[in-house]
């Protein structure tokens, strides 16, 4: 059995580990792997190291930096099947998904790979007699991220690029369930000629993760993660003094009008709410059917939710394989069958979904509830699985009513072919990321990502130039250079004239 081992001062390291967990191959519910759980030692020697290349890497020029860059978004491309096919088996997705990812996270190596002109201050000349002023950016030092399951390669890729372009050393406490990716992308970066400390990972579980809220050695730390999680981490580590970033849950709206082209929207809405078995926090979990466009759209949606094929996500023509777990399984279930309990009609019903030679697999089908009203536990909780439910609405302020009313608020999504519609719900949902016919609005590197209301806690999105600026501290430098020999007066007030 293969022993996952931490990554730390450029080489695989034990250290103090004795403790393991599982990693799971989901399509055949099988173990493939242990991972060791980190000791707080072993955060103290992943930290003290990233802490001992601070001192070097803070001061290697932009130049430099970026070339690093430029070598890992060529390692990554190389390396992008390889990639692909180990999330494909621990995590469960299918491999085009994962390769997808790849190709996200990859697209925030390339906004590094820019870092110089995200990083330019200002400068003004001559503001009082003889005297400048002008501004920079510089590192705040060692830098935790903390990051899920579900994005194994592209969430910590959402973190650690623009942290070490910017002149921060890392660590990293990749998800247990899925570890692999991150140690592989620790190769590349040496590949790439990081030097040694600069990026690090250690694998654990609470005990690891509570260590880096608490360290002292460490001064930032980004998080993406569930809402109860969000919420422990920005408090335990503001408490600490660190500046924190931490990207919660959702419970994403996709609003369809009845003016929408019903079959484009339902295949959207199926790829939205299934894809990576609905393992997204950006994936369409409730479609709100206004007005005329219910019975139709529920109509479609039920056909094309059957025509799902699941199975194994490292055999091609699957549209979608297994959950991470096997509990992840019988929770999405759970939420099936209170949905149903408590007034909502089973459309569709995945639980029953087998997969033929891989019957201890964790896999469930797509599901769809329709008739679903805010006050069932299937609308208020985040599933997290493939479950699509339907909620009525009468026309689009009520749709608007329901969305704002979601204590959520990471992204949501509206079909219409109105544009005054289109605009009056962009401008008025409570919302971080909005689609118009587009059902998961993730932005582009040169943005930043990130929810609102309980899918923050923090000030700051990630990636783009809030990452940046999050990853940064800015200083002002005012300076006079007198003529040797000329006096400067002094004054005990703030001058009246310049």
């Amino acid at each position: 059995m293969n022993t996952i081992a931490h990554w730390i001062d450029g080489k695989p390291a034990t250290g103090d580990s004795s403790r393991t967990a599982p990693v799971w191959n989901p399509a055949t519910g099988s173990e493939q792997a242990r991972v060791l759980l980190a000791e707080p030692s072993d955060v103290d020697t992943a930290v003290a190291s990233a802490r001992a290349a601070f001192e070097t890497w803070s001061q290697t020029s932009l130049t430099q930096r970026t070339r690093i860059m430029f070598r890992l978004r060529e390692l990554l491309t190389r390396h992008e099947d390889e990639l692909g096919r180990l999330v494909a088996a621990e995590h469960g997705k299918v491999v085009d998904d994962a390769r997808g990812e790849i190709v996200r996270g990859r697209e925030v190596v390339e906004y590094a790979c820019g870092i110089t002109s995200a990083l330019q201050g200002g400068y003004s000349d001559q503001v009082s007699g003889g005297v400048d002023t002008f501004s920079l950016r510089q590192p705040l030092g060692v830098v935790a991220g903390i990051t899920p399951f579900n994005f194994p390669v592209m969430v910590p890729l959402w973190m650690h690029p623009i942290a070490i372009a910017c002149g921060n050393t890392f660590v990293l406490k990749p998800s247990e369930r899925d570890p692999s990716a991150a140690n592989l992308i620790a190769e590349l970066y040496a590949e790439a000629g990081l030097p040694e400390g600069v990026f690090n990972v250690v694998h654990g579980d609470k005990t690891a993760v509570d260590t880096l809220l608490d360290h002292s050695g460490v001064d930032a730390v980004s998080f993406v993660g569930s809402t109860p999680i969000a919420q422990h981490v920005h408090e335990r580590a503001t408490a600490s003094g660190k500046r924190v970033q931490a990207l919660g849950g959702a419970k994403n709206h996709a609003v369809v009008l009845p003016d929408a082209d019903v079959e484009f929207a339902a295949d959207h809405l199926t790829a939205g709410a299934f894809g990576s078995a609905g393992q997204r926090c950006m994936a369409v979990s409730v479609a709100v059917a206004v007005g005329d466009a219910a019975d139709a759209l529920v109509e479609v949606l039920a056909d094309k939710a059957r025509e799902v094929q699941v199975g194994p996500g490292q055999d091609s023509g699957n549209d979608m394989g297994p959950v991470i777990t096997g509990q992840a399984r019988d929770r999405v279930a759970s939420f099936v069958a209170s949905g149903i309990e408590q007034g909502a009609r089973a459309v569709v019903d995945g639980r029953g979904t087998r997969v033929e030679g891989h019957e201890e697999g964790f896999f469930i089908g797509p599901s769809l509830l329709d008739h679903v009203t805010p006050q069932m536990d299937v609308y208020r909780e985040e599933v997290f699985g493939p479950l699509l439910v339907v909620v009525r609405a009468g026309d689009l302020d009520e749709a608007l009513e329901i969305v704002n009313g979601n204590p959520y608020g990471n992204g949501t999504a509206i079909f219409t072919n109105d544009g005054e519609a289109a605009r009056r719900f962009q401008r008025g949902v409570s919302v971080g990321m909005v689609g118009v016919n587009v059902p998961i609005p993730v932005p582009n590197s040169h943005y930043s990502f990130g929810g609102w209301k309980d899918s923050l806690f923090g000030d700051t999105h990630i990636h783009g130039p809030e990452g940046v600026a999050f990853y940064t501290r800015a200083k002002v430098v005012t300076s006079r250079w007198p003529r040797v020999g000329r006096s400067v007066e002094a004054a005990f007030n703030f001058p009246s004239h310049s």
